[in-house]
């Protein structure tokens, strides 16, 4: 078992202030305008978290095709077709959690209303996951793991920072580490029945979405969590995740809420119109949404970046440039 901190969230190293960084403190009034759906779905290997995850995919498009970032050697794809599900998917090889933000932000280019990840256990323990990316860093450090996750950490954060911040609907699966227990049968006679335990990511990752749920081996699914009231603590079988989990999350984000189009900050941000002083003014209204993490791909370098990092950026530019 891998030693390890606790799962506490850092920052970045503090760097000097700017304009950018020493924004007002504003409140403002709260809303559920442009608000996306988060959603992660756990469990042992064959309790059906992959179709369900896609069910639940189709339903938030409502109909239109969706992106799938496949770590399972093609699981997703065997679905294709089924009930009208229709996506596109993308094939990782390896599950360096920086190759999954540069997948989120060409998801979004291609302008995908949703994606799913399936899975995302891969990015923390398969081939170049975090505990990878940990183990190679311990040697700038003496050996020492622990001083590894200086370099592990920023990486895990920015990978979660990237999902929650997709301008679009996101649905991840995950493993669940199983044990197998005696459980009495329906004949009174005990059993062995694999169950699982937590989710093979980091610790606490689930609680992250605004959605989170289990799916045990009966095909029986229970939330962990949901944010939307007519999802919470209810225990669904064999759902239907169109029509039980896409369809109450669409409604209760959607009551009272405006949508939002994060694509019109993009082209504001990239106009060939744009000051330092418009620059910034777009910057506190991405930051007041919550978006700077946005994923995006830079659209001169080609290499993802996010949202607010690129408005800074020509912000700061566009300011030095000026005479």
């Amino acid at each position: 078992m891998s030693m390890m901190p606790p799962p506490v969230r850092t920052g970045r190293p503090q760097q000097t202030a700017d304009e950018y960084d020493d924004g007002p403190f504003s409140f403002r009034p709260a809303t559920k305008d442009g608000a996306r759906a988060r959603v992660s779905i756990q469990g042992v290997s064959g309790s059906g978290k992959t179709w369900t995850g896609l069910s639940v995919a189709h339903g938030l498009a409502e109909g239109a095709r969706f992106a799938v970032i496949d770590t399972e050697r093609g699981a997703a794809s065997l679905y294709i077709g089924e009930r009208g599900i229709r996506f596109d998917v993308l094939q990782m090889h390896r599950y360096d959690p920086r190759d999954l933000v540069k997948a989120l932000a060409a998801a979004a280019q291609a302008g995908y209303g949703v994606v799913m990840v399936d899975s995302l256990s891969h990015f923390w323990k398969g081939t170049d996951g975090t505990l990878d990316q940990v183990e190679k860093a311990k040697s700038k450090y003496g050996g020492n793991s622990f001083a590894g996750w200086k370099d592990g950490t920023p990486m895990q954060n920015d990978m979660v920072e990237a999902l929650l911040s997709y301008p679009g609907h996101v649905v991840v699966t995950m493993r669940s580490q199983t044990e197998w227990v005696l459980q009495e049968n329906d004949r009174g006679r005990k059993e062995p029945v694999m169950v699982g335990l937590r989710a093979e990511q980091r610790k606490g990752i689930e609680y992250e979405f605004g959605v989170a749920a289990e799916m045990d081996i009966s095909n029986r699914l229970r939330f962990l969590k949901s944010r939307c009231p007519a999802l919470h603590q209810k225990v669904l079988e064999r759902p239907d995740g169109a029509r039980d989990i896409a369809r109450p999350l669409l409604d209760w984000l959607r009551d009272g809420a405006q949508p939002v189009d994060s694509a019109a900050w993009v082209d504001a941000a990239a106009s060939a119109d744009a000051t330092a002083e418009s620059l910034l003014a777009l910057y506190r209204e991405v930051e007041a949404a919550g978006a700077l993490a946005t994923p995006l791909m830079h659209p001169e370098s080609g290499e993802p970046t996010s949202l607010g990092a690129f408005i800074k950026e020509r912000g700061t530019a566009l300011k030095h440039a000026t005479p």
